[in-house]
């Protein structure tokens, strides 16, 4: 896998530094834009760069069905650092439903012979159409194809979005879907919602940030135990009325009760079945179901189940032992290549980006390429809504990518700030102006190492969020808390001195055509099968 020479490359003594400014986008310049009100000198100034470009980050893109479908950070990453375009989780799912391969696996098979035993089917995941984490259409398809197959009781256990989607969109949602159950429990079946919450709130952990959102979520899905109601949208309209200001993501686990009794607890020959098909919020619920020695929270009691995701979300730890739907098989990663080729590299993000930088940059893969030309840092997210600290870990992060720059130890720098992104979905304009500013602010640190150690520095994003702050209807603002489908910047600020690179004018590009342009950066020719590069090297 050993990389070939980039032919009339020059070396220099510096690194590439290569900084994701996670959620932050090219919108409008008017006043919805968090980015454009900010105060962004150091961005202004390198928008004006030669090497300065847009690029595409969502849609087909990345590997989603359809342009209309947003980008996000894993696709985001997986792009970046596979240099081509794979089918992503979602695209996947509809694949496997349309062929009907979802239903031909072993996984399938074993629910049916946990439930023609009297085993009740466990739906869990995201209701929402966010086409993020999960779609509901694969719930539905789910649902329809148990009531086929006559599985006599399955119960939903449903999380709020209002991140991906409007922020109090839920009953939009949870309606229909009470709705189609009730139509579905006919003929013996018995179909009905058992549990839910907010996504940020309820099971939806990453990162070990918070293993009290995964216990809440286990407290109210198995064991039963939380705030009662006699439905889900009694549970929603309840804590709508009760707090006018919370948003779905972040409402209250709730447990649906019929004569004082939880309708679905988990039980002994149960199947459950996550349907979310992105991976880095499926993974902590996931080992805390398949997992006999799990130590991260009292799970009280452990019911024997067959526990499957709609995906497996992490393949090299075998994250979870069944599920319906292969992940994309991504091979040959530039980390791949760039270990292969002896060119030593650092990793940095804080908790809520760490995954992104690492895990998903290397194609969902888990540790390291190779442990003596690599180094992966974490540092760890603040336990606090992000509006209320909009700067995040960003200063600690650049403090030390400065040090690896200086070091000289280091040839390629990778690194996310998550400040646009995770800010950026509270939807709070005055904390994204600051978390933006902190970003530009932390450019300008990086920009002068870079220059003092004749590296390159390369900037971009990888997806859009903080770019659109609220949408406006009839002169009604409403808060804009998903990601944007808008193009992200690309720009290259090259302080070597020693080659000489213009744009070579890609047409369509996207993030994927960014790990060619890596490689060219660092003295290689890219792989034959590389999106193509963004630049190409002057000649004498």
């Amino acid at each position: 896998m050993k990389l070939n020479r980039y032919a009339g490359y020059a070396d220099f003594p510096g690194p590439v530094v290569t900084v994701v400014m996670d959620g932050m986008g090219i919108g409008p310049e008017n006043e919805s834009n968090g980015i454009y009100m900010a105060y962004t000198p150091q961005l202004d100034a390198l928008k004006k760069e030669p090497l300065y470009t847009e690029l595409k980050a969502h849609g087909t893109a990345v590997g989603m069905p359809s342009d209309d479908d947003m980008g996000n950070s894993e696709v985001g990453h997986n792009a970046l650092g596979a240099g081509r375009i794979f089918s992503q989780g979602a695209m996947l799912v509809n694949e496997a439903i349309r062929s009907g391969f979802i239903f031909q696996g072993k996984a399938w098979k074993e629910i049916l012979n946990r439930t023609s035993k009297g085993g009740t089917l466990h739906l869990l995941g995201m209701v929402s159409d966010g086409n993020v984490h999960s779609h509901i259409d694969h719930l539905y398809a789910l649902l329809d194809r148990a009531a086929a197959e006559n599985i006599r009781r399955v119960r939903v256990h449903g999380l709020l979005d209002g991140r991906d989607v409007g922020e109090k969109s839920g009953l939009s949602y949870f309606e229909p879907l009470e709705q189609k159950l009730a139509d579905l429990s006919r003929e013996g079946r018995d179909y009905r919602i058992a549990s839910g919450g907010g996504r940020m709130v309820t099971t939806m952990d990453r990162y070990q940030a918070d293993w009290s959102v995964v216990e809440r979520g286990w407290q109210a899905h198995v064991l039963g135990e939380g705030r009662a109601f006699a439905s889900a949208t009694e549970a929603i309209r309840t804590y709508y009325a009760e707090d006018p200001d919370i948003t779905d993501q972040y409402m209250e686990s709730f447990v649906v009760q019929e004569n004082g009794k939880p309708v679905g607890t988990i039980e002994d020959g149960d199947a459950v079945v996550l349907f979310n098909f992105r991976g880095d919020r499926a993974i902590e619920i996931s080992r805390a179901f398949d997992e006999n020695d799990f130590a991260e929270f009292d799970r009280k009691r452990v019911p024997h189940v067959f526990y499957a995701g709609m995906m497996q979300y992490d393949g090299d730890a075998g994250i979870p032992k069944n599920y319906l739907v292969e992940p994309p098989a991504i091979d040959r990663t530039l980390g791949e290549y760039l270990c292969a080729s002896g060119i030593t590299s650092f990793a940095i993000s804080e908790t809520q980006k760490f995954g992104h930088v690492t895990y998903f940059w290397n194609g969902n893969n888990s540790g390291y390429i190779d442990e003596k030309l690599e180094k992966y840092v974490e540092i760890l997210s603040d336990r606090i809504a992000f509006d209320l600290r909009p700067w995040m870990k960003a200063a600690e992060i650049t403090d030390q990518v400065i040090e690896a720059i200086h070091s000289g130890r280091y040839k390629f720098i990778r690194l996310n700030y998550a400040n646009g992104d995770m800010v950026g979905h509270t939807g709070i304009p005055s904390a994204i102006r600051i978390a933006v500013a902190t970003v530009d602010m932390c450019l300008g640190r990086l920009l002068k190492a870079v220059r003092q150690e004749q590296g390159v520095m390369v900037i971009t994003a990888d997806h859009g969020n903080a770019d659109c702050m609220w949408t406006e209807k009839k002169g009604v603002r409403s808060p804009m808390v998903a990601h944007t489908i808008n193009p992200v910047p690309f720009i290259i600020k090259d302080f070597s001195g020693k080659n000489g690179f213009s744009l070579a004018g890609v047409e369509k590009a996207g993030l994927s055509n960014i790990a060619a342009t890596l490689c060219n950066l660092l003295g290689f020719e890219a792989p034959a099968d590389y999106d193509p590069s963004l630049i190409t090297l002057k000649q004498g």
